[in-house]
């Protein structure tokens, strides 16, 4: 007759499941911290991607800063015929301080026409006067229209610093004005424009009239800034930014405050345009339409004009046969329209 089982004795399964359970509850901590492990090197990789992205970001950024298209000079087939064009007249005594005159080819009959006042961009320390995306597509659009179309040079970093540069774009203009009349146009139908860099100094001008007044600068039409992203330095510099602003605008507040155009912007004045690239990843639009809603809440005629475009492509596109050109002309031609005195 067989023994009866023990019943206080647990079958053997009951202790094999037993053991399991009791490895695995024992094993718990471990899987825990080897999870937390594999998920905070997870997040690292995640961070270290997206800071390498970033990196790529900026370094593109800066590229576009100091666009080749500024750099690449204009061949003579790419203004239109006719076109006579003054070299390096001069409005200072630096080699650099030198501007370029392109008149139409029926200038020599006319009087009173209008300017369009051009300044290069590249970070504040790279660029020129006949560079094709400075000059090319504008002059073709403007000389048949019987605009004067001038562009300058000025002083660049590491020698001066952005303040000292809106003093040479200042001087530049106040030669231009009274220059003007020789070459068959009127010293008060100026538009002064400026791409990146460029835009920046024009801007800071429109804002502080008082560097124009004492270059012996007089009022002008409107202000174009194409794709500026510095209307408030004091805050590029307080938060992470491109390197390129350390060189430009250094460490000092004051200066930071000096330079900013949205800052200095304290009275109502000339007409105003802020061109931005809505696809730049440093977003110039939210600092122009920070600057453009002050402007018009001093009373100023602004316009934002935000366009998917390059940081380059917005300068050297300017003249073609687009929507966007057909918004600045619609901007400028009433006004131009309105100074009928010489």
């Amino acid at each position: 007759m067989p023994k009866p089982a023990d019943m206080t004795t647990p079958p053997r399964y009951a202790l094999q499941a037993t053991a399991v359970c009791l490895g695995f509850l024992l094993a718990l901590p471990l899987i825990a911290s080897t999870a937390a492990t594999a998920g905070n090197l997870r997040d690292k990789i995640m961070e270290r991607r997206q800071e390498r992205k970033e990196q790529r970001a900026e370094q593109a950024a800066e590229k576009n800063e100091m666009t080749e298209a500024e750099t690449t000079d204009l061949a003579p087939q790419g203004l239109p015929a006719g076109t006579k064009v003054l070299r390096d007249i001069a409005y200072g005594s630096d080699k650099r301080q030198t501007m370029d005159v392109y008149l139409p080819a029926n200038a020599a009959s006319q009087k009173s026409m209008p300017v369009i006042f051009m300044v290069h961009g590249g970070a504040w320390k790279i660029g020129s006067k006949t560079a094709r995306g400075v000059v090319e597509n504008k002059a073709a659009h403007w000389l048949p229209q019987g605009y004067i179309f001038v562009s300058i040079n000025y002083r660049m970093l590491p020698d001066i610093k952005p303040l000292e540069q809106a003093d040479d774009v200042a001087k530049a203009l106040a030669t231009a004005q009274s220059k003007a009349a020789e070459w068959g146009g009127s010293g008060k139908r100026f538009i002064i424009m400026g791409h990146s860099a460029g835009a920046h100094l024009v801007a800071l001008l429109a804002s502080n009239p008082s560097i124009a007044a004492r270059a012996g600068a007089s009022a002008w039409l409107a202000t174009i800034a194409l794709d500026s992203a510095a209307y408030d330095i004091d805050k590029i510099m307080g938060q992470k930014h491109y390197r390129f602003y350390d060189e430009a605008f250094g460490s000092d507040p004051a200066y930071w405050q000096a330079s900013s155009p949205t800052l200095q912007l304290k009275h109502a004045a000339a007409p105003f345009v802020a061109v931005c690239s809505s696809i730049r990843p440093d977003k110039p639009c939210v600092q122009a339409g920070v600057f453009i809603d002050k402007a018009r809440s001093l009373g100023m005629q602004a316009m934002l004009l935000p366009q998917s475009l390059s940081h380059a492509d917005i300068n050297k596109n300017l003249g073609l046969d687009s929507a966007y050109t057909t918004a600045l002309d619609n901007f400028i031609k009433p006004l131009v329209a309105a100074q009928t005195s010489p």
